[in-house]
């Protein structure tokens, strides 16, 4: 499981040193088999410089070059060698002075010093964004907008990431822990038992209302024993496109690529809390109704990697009126997802059988990261709230309105699973004696509730996940 420092310290309630984070981490059963340091640039602009280029003349001894003059707020201006055909008295450029070390996409690092090219004294170099590490162009320097302060950092304008990133090593039971908000939970769990009562920053909010009824969608589920709940909204008039810089660091610093807006919010969703979303193209749903059911076996599928599949009659589908739009909690369909052209989506959030996801994701070879967090099973008592959270951040992000109701199937809610904890077993499995209110206080913090209380026991109901 990957988790980011930045995004996880969102839902703390106090601020944790990496390092440290990384020991209680460990401590609590989520072993930190690494954590690196992340930069979507490297070295991150440290050292570079905006400058004016005050003077630019041919060089005396070469002529593809130039001998330029360039202030970047000292007390003299630099005297920078520059072979770019594109510089120019006036530009504002991102200049490396001498003692920064620059690392560009290819080579090894490079740290700038007092040189003489062709019996000339260069201090420093003009850049351009392979130069740096800033994107792939070697066509010439960059070239700032004339408002660019002189001799601020570039880092300041740029605004590189940079994260601390654990890879921690969970076992299959821990379901729980397959998120950024499951493992601030944890994380508070120990703090209420080593510091103080803390709880993490919850994601959701009350601010969910339909700004309209205009798209209902109808659901129908067939098989209710390998969908036991099915919730869905819609969000008409959304702008898809590229998502903002935040969400971009966000999902592309843990490893994941981002795709669009909507999707990408998808991602986030389920990489916070644990539970994955499908967004459709409302307008390829036909009828305007959602049926959860298995097709017959053999039924050809074309799958959003382009490839037909033929489907058994065990793999449960989200299917139109007319046909299979996606392999429910494992893949979706080429003709129901999010593309540039979208403007109404239909969003899913459901719980689906563990059993039923892993056949299907194994007979297909598709390992997809819904289905592998389906498949040791999500938090069922969560679904509509994860539902409302995505609905919201796609309206702030992409724009439009949400445009029904939230639908909720939920044929047969269960109830939480009751079992008694004794104090002397406690103490047996752990080889602590705790007292009887730190027991309720750690319980609690992990989402457990007291049912009853007894001279030598607790009544607890477990957590959903």
């Amino acid at each position: 499981m990957t988790i980011s420092y930045n995004w996880l310290s969102e839902y703390l309630p106090e601020i944790i040193e990496p390092d440290k984070l990384s020991r209680i981490l460990t401590s609590i059963g989520l072993e930190v088999e690494s954590i690196e340091k992340y930069e979507s640039i490297k070295g991150g602009l440290a050292g570079l410089v905006i400058g004016e280029v005050l003077e630019c003349i041919q060089h005396p001894n070469a002529d593809k070059l130039k001998l330029t003059k360039v202030n970047v707020g000292a007390a003299e201006p630099l005297q920078i060698v520059c072979g770019a055909n594109n510089v120019a008295t006036g530009q504002k450029v991102i200049v490396a002075t001498v003692g920064t070390t620059i690392y560009p996409l290819t080579g090894e690092p490079l740290t700038m010093r007092v040189a003489k090219i062709r019996s000339v004294e260069s201090q420093g170099m003009i850049c351009a964004q392979d130069e740096i590490g800033l994107g792939t162009d070697h066509a010439g320097i960059i070239v700032l907008p004339s408002d660019s302060e002189i001799g601020s950092p570039a880092a300041h304008y740029f605004q590189p990431y940079s994260d601390w990133i654990y890879e921690i090593g969970l076992t299959p039971n821990r379901m729980d822990a397959m998120s950024h908000y499951g493992v601030a939970r944890d994380v508070c769990a120990y703090l209420t038992h080593h510091q103080k009562e803390a709880r993490p920053k919850s994601p959701f909010s009350n601010a969910f209302k339909p700004d309209n009824t205009d798209l209902p969608i109808k659901v129908t589920i067939e098989n209710e024993e390998a969908c036991q709940r099915y919730a869905g909204v819609t969000v008409t008039g959304v702008t898809v496109m590229e998502s903002p810089k935040w969400l971009k660091d966000r999902l592309t610093a843990i490893g994941q690529r981002t795709i669009n807006n909507i999707v990408d919010i998808t991602n986030f969703i389920l990489h916070e809390t644990g539970q994955p979303l499908h967004a459709f193209d409302a307008d390829a749903i036909a009828g305007n109704a959602i049926i959860v059911k298995n097709l017959p076996e053999g039924t050809k599928f074309i799958s959003l990697d382009e490839k037909e599949r033929k489907l058994s009659n065990g793999d449960l589908m989200i299917c139109n009126a007319k046909e299979g739009m996606c392999i429910a909690g494992v893949f979706g369909g080429l003709h129901s997802g999010v593309t540039p052209a979208t403007k109404n989506i239909f969003l899913e959030s459901a719980w689906f059988n563990p059993v039923t996801i892993r056949k299907t994701s194994v007979r297909h070879d598709l390992r997809t990261d819904a289905a592998t967090r389906f498949e040791k099973g999500v938090d069922i008592s969560n679904t509509v709230n994860v539902l409302k959270r995505a609905a919201l951040m796609i309206k702030e992000i992409a724009g439009g309105e949400i445009a029904s109701d939230i639908i909720d199937v939920y044929p047969d809610p269960k109830p939480k699973t009751e079992v008694t904890l004794k104090n002397h077993y406690l103490k047996k499995l752990s080889g602590k004696n705790y007292h009887a209110d730190k027991i309720k206080r750690i319980l609690t913090a992990l989402g457990f509730e007291i049912v009853r209380e007894g001279q030598d026991e607790l009544r607890i109901a477990v957590p959903y996940s």
